[in-house]
Formats: structure tokens, sequence, C-alpha cells
């Protein structure tokens, strides 16, 4: 859950640290205050991009920290450490900075992130629903996507689009291999070449570097053979060798450090410089003994050199590239080929179409079975939102092949009972669009994982009694994870758990927005400047004392 949110130099926030609590919290203020920057902050955690003038005036960054409790949500501990992120097994540390000349960067417990992986890590912990979603509602895709989360198809979902894929594209490779007959033989004539020739070649990986090595040995056989023998006299086989004088220099220090122990660290020297060179001498004897000039070796080498550099050549890459060039044509081989022959091509399209089909149909008769089950829950919703007799349907339209299955999904909607039920996009009303969308999050909500749910002013163009069963939902959301609603009903702000009030100020001819939360006795004055009215009188304020009371039964 979301613990902390820090926010310094903000838009219109200068500095802001707010708590937060499990259960249902709810924001208010008056229009203007600034109650969606909490939001807007929030999403920037979250990967949200940022747009231009949200550094506070004068100011040259603005900086946002949230901190969430991840001990219940063993997949963000998987995805951190599958990225390698450091965490530990209860917090986790959210840091976006933003400078005032658009750059940003963003940090996860202080290592540094992507912003690709705010996003992803932001799916385990925050769900933000917004007004916008209500018309998001509107669309199929949108339609599509709630049925199957909610009878959780995605794997299926999955296994649909890509057997599609996979038929789609041997579909495509035999219509090609009919319509390009002539210019694929030719094709498969010049692969199979290369294939031919670079087989006979068998070119690998690794024989380069290696190659160019043993050639600058053996080529170089003689000036090395001559350099180590010089070596070995110098060092131990002349008359006047480096071991022989430093035989002499130990002789005549070992005789004196007798008189003077100061000498010991300079004999010392000695004996391990004498011990160096006789290991040396010992090693390049031991190389003379063993080398020897091979001239058909070289020539060998030589010439495997000159077929591999002349192939690489002739093929436009580099000879440590050839063998990499063999997969590669060896493949296009094999794609060709299977072009070429109809009846194989036919059937793998075939075995292609088959699997699809399976998957859609099960994907097809899941999917009725939940419009079934959802729709008759989001009914019952309804009812307690003051669209008494109203029903809700999922309709399964066929439509041809796709990547989604073999239908397309259609929320209904009836407002009350007698009417026919209409696609939604072209019954429902503002306020009873937001009621519908309400209805059909109250219904998912307890199948979804993720334990902070945030609406921001989804109670628009609602009022009276049906405010409160709105707030009765939200609170009942909150049961069960954390609920954080933006709100301007004093309905819904009485049932929260806790109540934060966010104001806005004027100094020094700068506007700053400020959140605090409310006590008691603030919360009533709160609810009442909500219900309305130029001045809070005792029986405002009492009517909010009552709304607050019954909220918390």
């Amino acid at each position: 859950m979301l613990q902390t949110l820090h926010i310094r130099d903000f838009i219109i926030v200068e500095t802001l640290e707010l708590e937060f609590k499990q259960g249902f919290t709810v924001l208010t203020g008056e229009t203007g205050a600034g109650k969606s920057i909490l939001i807007d902050a929030l999403s920037l955690t979250l990967g949200a991009r940022a747009e231009a003038g949200i550094v506070r005036r004068d100011c040259d960054r603005a900086e946002i920290s949230a901190s969430f409790y991840i001990a219940d949500i063993p997949a963000c501990h998987a995805y951190l450490n599958e990225h390698e992120l450091p965490f530990d097994d209860d917090n986790l540390l959210i840091r976006r900075v933003i400078y005032a000349d658009g750059r940003s960067r963003a940090l996860i417990n202080g290592a540094a992130a992507t912003i690709s992986q705010l996003k992803e890590i932001g799916e385990f912990l925050v769900d933000i629903y917004s007004q916008h979603q209500h018309h998001a509602l509107l669309k199929n895709t949108t339609q599509r996507q709630i049925l199957d989360d909610y009878a959780s198809l995605q794997t299926l979902v999955v296994d649909v689009a890509s057997s599609y894929g996979a038929w789609q594209k041997l579909n495509g490779q035999r219509l090609s291999a009919e319509k390009n007959a002539s210019s694929i033989a030719d094709e498969l004539a010049d692969v199979r070449d290369m294939v031919r020739e670079l087989k006979q070649l068998a070119p690998t990986l690794d024989e380069w570097l290696p190659l160019q090595q043993e050639h600058s040995k053996l080529s170089n056989g003689a000036e090395i053979f001559t350099a180590c023998e010089l070596s070995r006299d110098v060092i131990s086989d002349h008359e006047i060798s480096a071991l022989s004088q430093l035989a002499i220099a130990q002789h005549k220090l070992s005789e004196q450090v007798v008189n003077d122990p100061q000498l010991q660290e300079a004999l010392d020297g000695v004996d391990s410089a004498m011990i160096s060179l006789e290991e040396t001498a010992r090693s390049l004897n031991k190389y003379l003994s063993r080398a020897e000039l091979d001239p058909e070796r070289l020539t060998e080498i030589e010439n495997r050199i000159q077929a591999l550099h002349s192939t690489a050549r002739k093929y436009r890459t580099q000879p440590e590239q050839l063998e990499a060039l063999l997969l590669e044509k060896q493949a296009r081989l094999d794609e060709l080929s299977s072009m070429t022959d109809d009846g194989a091509l036919a059937k793998l399209e075939a075995q292609a179409l088959n699997t699809y089909h399976g998957f859609a149909t099960e994907l097809s008769a899941k999917r009725q079975l939940a419009a079934v089950q959802m729709a008759t829950k989001i009914t019952q919703e309804m009812q307690r939102l003051s669209l008494a007799g109203g029903q809700f349907k999922v309709a399964l339209l066929p439509q041809n092949m796709s990547a989604q299955g073999n239908e397309s999904i259609e929320f209904l909607v009836a407002g009350h009972s007698g009417v026919e039920a209409r696609p939604l996009n072209k019954v429902a009303s503002g306020g009873e669009l937001s009621r519908i969308s309400l209805a059909i999050r109250v219904t998912t909500a307890s199948l979804n994982d993720t334990p902070t749910m945030i609406f921001d002013e989804v109670d628009v163009g609602i009022g009276g009694g049906v405010a409160e069963v709105v707030g009765q939902l939200l609170k009942q959301i909150g049961t069960s994870r954390q609920a954080l609603v933006i709100t301007h009903l004093p309905q819904v702000a009485a049932q929260g758990a806790q109540h934060l009030q966010v104001s806005k100020m004027q100094a020094n001819n700068q506007t700053t927005s400020h959140i605090r939360a409310l006590n008691h006795e603030e919360r009533v004055l709160e609810i009442a400047r909500m219900l309305g009215g130029v001045a809070i009188t005792e029986t405002t304020k009492q009517h909010a004392l009552e709304m607050l009371e019954n909220g918390h039964r």
C-alpha cells in the first residue's frame, strides 16, 4: 500500500509530506485548490510523462518520492529481483526528479531506473481511476478487456493472439509463394549455393583469433627462437651472465652480513633476484626444447586464413561472422524450401488455423459464461445506485477471426424497466455513465490484486441519495484494500476513515497548495462547507456531524 508521498517544488506545491493509512481515505477542497496535483505527482512516480511547466516557478527542479509497503506483493518482489533492483522485504521507495529544462531521472530504492520500469512496477502498486476512464468505457476494446479480466482469461487471450499471428504469418508466406514463385526459385538457388560453399568451408566462431595468433607465432618463429636463446645466455649460460654476477654479490654480502646485520635486507634482495632469474632460465630452456619451425603448418594456416578472408569479402562480412552467416542462410534456405513446397506450407497453415480455432472457441465459451455472471452482478449494483429496473448486458457479437478472437464485446444498458437494452455509448447520460462505471468497478474490484486504488472525481454528475450509496460502495472497496477518493460530495467524504483537505494560499505574489489531515472537529467544518451556503450555520454543522456519525456506523 501507499505509505508516504513527498512533493517539493511541483506546480504550486512548495513542500508537502503526506502519510496514508490503510482503508478508505477521502481528499476534499475547493475547486482549483489543487486536489488533482496529488494524483499528478503520484502518476509521475509511476512513469507518467513529465509535461512542460510542472516545476514550480523560479525553481530548478521538482522532486517527488513515494514509499510503498510491499511485503504482501510477491509479484513485485519477483520483478525487482529479475531487474536486479535493490529492496528489502517490506518497503519500496520510488523517486522522480524533473528539471526545469525538461530532463528527468528516476530511482528505485536509490538505484537508477528507467521510466518504463516505473510504469511496469507501478502496475503492481496503484490503480488510478479517473473521469476520462468513464469515456474509455464507451470503447469496445475497453469493454473486451474488462470482461476478459473479470473472467481471468489473460493467458487464453495471449494464446489466441499468438496462434492468430502464427497462422497469419504462414498464410502470408503461402500467398507470397504463389505470387512470387519465380523470384523465390531464383533466391532459393542462390541461397542453396551459398550454404553449400559455407558448409564446405565450415567456419567456426572461435577459430579466427587462435588462427591469427598461431600465424603470428609461426611466421616469426626464427626471430622468437633467436631472442629466447640470447636471453637465456645473458641470464645463465655466458661466463659473465647475470646469475654468475649475482652469485658474486651474494657471496660477498654473505661474508659481510655477520659484521653488519643491516646488510641482510640487501642480501635477501639478491637471493630473491637469483631465484627469479633461475625460474626464468628454466622457463626459457623448456620453451626452446619444444620450439620448432614448422613451415608446413604455417602454409596450412595461411591457406585457411586466405580462404576465410576470401569468402568473407565475397559475402561482404567479417571472417569471424561467417558461422553466423551460415546459420542465417540455412534458416532462410529452410524457409524458402518450405515455400516452394505448396503441400507442406498449406499443411502448416491448416495446422496453425486449427490451433487458432481451438483457442478461440474455448475463449468464446468462457466469455459467454462470464458475460452472464458479470452482467447479473453489475445489474444488482445498478439497483443500489438508483437505476431501479435497469439492466446491464454483455453482448458477444460474431466477427471475422482476429487476434482478439471470434467476437467483439459490447456493453448494453437499459436505464429502467420496460426499455430495450442498447449500446452503452448511445443511451447513458453523464450521471448514468458515472454510476454504471462505479457499478462495474465495484463488481471487478475483488478480482484486482492491486493494493491501492485511487478514484479521481469519479462521482461527477451524482448527487442526493445516490451520492451516499456511492460513498458506501467506495467504503466497501476500502475494507479489502487502500482506497483514496478525491470527491466534491459531502455524502462520500463523510464515510472516509481518513480525511485530507487541500487548500490554496497566496503570499509574496505566489500561490501555493497545501494538504493536511483533518481531525474530527475540522472534518465537521469541511463537510459543512461542502454542503453549501455562504456562511456555515449551526444547522449546517449539525447536519455535517450527523453525516459523519452515519458514515462511521
